[in-house]
């Protein structure tokens, strides 16, 4: 328990995370071989531990190719023409404007999935042009903090693969600890469909706030007059909504079928977001946006093409049908290519593709120095004896398994205003996870119930994570009173729907049922 103290009082400090979790660790580890309360073994199977089990495990790679889709996104100016086409959409009604940011910010966290960003996106982008309206600075602030922080829980979501690989670990570490050697498994791909109805039950759940207010209070929602908001093609619309919702649907779409793993989609993800980028970033009279449209309808035609036909090389005995369609494949992955370096050659002037490249590699690394800090403080906690700790504080104090579980949401929601969601997953759920998983907690509503509790302490004042980055943006008008005013009816709706899913568990766990059989 000192020991979990100290890193956070470290944390607290200012002190970068990943090295105060492994300093920490080591401070420890030589008080407990000083004192024989630690073996030393430990720390020789570290190295073995990263190589072996942490560096192997492939789920991981998705997480710079999400990042990656999510930043080339981001500089991609999607944000920017869907944000004016919601708001020529629905900007006529009460509120219109607020439902759009909401939507827009739904369609974002299932393109980018990076909460930091879409905040910060839409404060620069959508605030300006709400307040200049007539919006409350509460109502316009709330709204974009809480439909920025939807990134957390709407799949693909970076929170959800790195939830889902740690909460995969601790299932088989609670069945094994059961005498259960042959576990069963849960995948990024089952805490998607879990998080999947919740996330869209909260988008929900925000409009209907946003209409309720213009309702009741017009002047804090005001419609924009028809003559300024101009006409809305056809053309448009689909301009601005088709490319983004068809990147969500193969990505999303392809995981949840079972087509691809995360680390797959992750990749058509980036690749995607590629081809997308280049194709608006560019020259737009330029003939080689051709390429990059014929580029992506090739990839496209090459995963429909290997979803109706064996494609394997090496196989003793091929159809003639199965070698007409690998020579296409062929041709189809050929024209891909050349859409792909169409596209990066197109971004090559302007600096997007190096911006890009150096964003994602520091996000990357920042993640795994973490992952590696928070890997070794879990190893010398344990070896001094720390899960079992917990665990008997958990299941012997005649709490239950519901006051184990709301005592683990309280701090959890509690360590969500100090630290970021990396650490808590990286530390907090590799020892709460095997004991309230022990208890019969089902896996995917666990992991759903922690993504939503997160969610809500990011937004919670007085120390929210999403707060912070929208009063970085926000216009010198904008106080902080006005952020905490507006926050706190999503905060409440976040509450809600924490305990309807709670109270409810078949919304977390119905679509993976169905989806995976169980």
């Amino acid at each position: 328990m000192l020991m979990f103290a100290v890193a956070i009082l470290f944390l607290l400090s200012g002190y970068p995370v990943a090295f105060t979790l492994a300093g920490v660790a080591l401070l420890f580890a030589g008080i407990g071989i000083v004192s024989g309360e630690f073996d030393e073994g430990y720390l020789r199977a570290f190295p073995s531990r990263i190589f072996g089990g942490v560096m192997t495990r492939q789920v991981l790679v998705a997480v710079p190719l999400f990042v990656f889709m999510g930043v080339m996104l981001e500089r991609s100016k999607i944000a920017e023409e869907l944000l004016e086409t919601m708001g020529q959409l629905f900007g006529s009604l009460r509120g219109g404007l607020g439902i759009s940011v909401i939507l827009v910010g739904a369609l974002l966290a299932a393109s980018t999935g990076i909460v930091g960003a879409t905040v910060v996106t839409m404060g620069l982008l959508a605030l300006p042009t709400m307040l200049k309206r007539g919006y409350s600075p509460a109502l316009a602030t709330g709204s974009i903090a809480a439909s920025g922080t939807l990134g957390q829980i709407i799949p693909p979501s970076i929170v959800l693969v790195l939830l889902g690989d740690v909460m995969s670990n601790a299932y088989a570490t609670a069945q094994r600890s059961q005498g259960i050697f042959s576990p069963k498994t849960i995948s990024v791909g089952d805490l998607f469909a879990g998080a999947l109805l919740p996330g869209l039950l909260l988008v929900a759940l925000y409009i209907l706030w946003v209409a309720i207010v213009a309702w009741l209070r017009p002047n804090a929602a005001p419609a924009i007059p028809k003559s300024e908001i101009g006409q809305t093609s056809i053309t448009a619309i689909t301009r601005a909504l088709l490319p983004p919702l068809a990147l969500i649907f193969a990505v999303l779409g392809s995981i949840l079928s079972g087509i691809a793993t995360a680390t797959d989609a992750a990749a058509l993800g980036a690749l995607g977001a590629l081809l997308l980028a280049g194709y608006r970033l560019g020259d737009p009279r330029a003939k080689s946006r051709q390429w990059i449209a014929f580029g992506s309808a090739a990839l496209l035609g090459l995963l429909v093409l290997s979803q109706v036909m064996d494609l394997r090389l090496g196989r003793a005995a091929n159809t003639g049908a199965e070698l007409v369609g690998i020579g296409f494949a062929y041709v189809l992955l050929a024209v891909g290519l050349v859409g792909v370096v169409v596209a990066i050659l197109r971004l090559w002037p302007s600096k997007v593709i190096h911006q890009v490249g150096r964003t994602t590699a520091e996000i990357s690394s920042m993640v795994f120095v973490i992952l590696i800090g928070a890997t070794l403080f879990s190893l010398v906690f344990r070896g001094l004896g720390g899960d079992e700790t917990v665990e008997a504080f958990l299941t012997q104090t005649g709490m239950g398994v519901t006051g184990a579980i709301l005592l683990v949401m309280v701090l959890m929601f509690v360590l969500g205003f100090f630290l970021d969601f990396i650490e808590i997953t990286f530390v907090v759920v590799p020892i709460v996870g095997p004991v309230l998983l022990g208890l019969g907690v089902d896996p995917i509503w666990l992991g759903v119930m922690m993504a939503i509790n997160l969610q809500t302490s990011f937004l919670t004042p007085p120390f929210g994570f999403a707060l912070f980055y929208l009063k970085g943006v926000a216009p010198p008008q904008i106080t902080t009173m006005h952020i905490y005013q507006g926050i706190i009816p999503f905060v409440a709706i976040q509450i809600i729907v924490l305990g309807l899913v709670a109270t409810f568990p078949q919304i977390a766990t119905w679509l993976p049922s169905v989806m995976y059989g169980g």
